[in-house]
């Protein structure tokens, strides 16, 4: 199920937005890109529909996923 970001507090989609960048591990890419950066990219993929929120009831968790690869099997 998608959960639509408007529909969330915004400290609530801080925080979701945040474990998940947290979750992702480390960059090791030729330029250090800080916590805050890589948050508000995550935000603005959403913000733009490149990425979506989804629910699963299956593993009662909330995960963000490219909106390219997501299925609503």
């Amino acid at each position: 199920m998608i959960i639509p970001i408007d529909q969330l507090e915004a400290q609530t989609l801080h925080n979701i937005i945040e474990a998940f960048v947290l979750r992702e591990g480390t960059d090791y890419g030729s330029e250090e890109i800080s916590l805050a950066e890589k948050i508000q990219q995550v935000h603005q993929q959403l913000k733009s529909g490149d990425a979506l929120l989804v629910y699963s009831e299956l593993h009662d968790s909330v995960n963000i996923v490219p909106a390219a690869q997501f299925s609503a099997d």
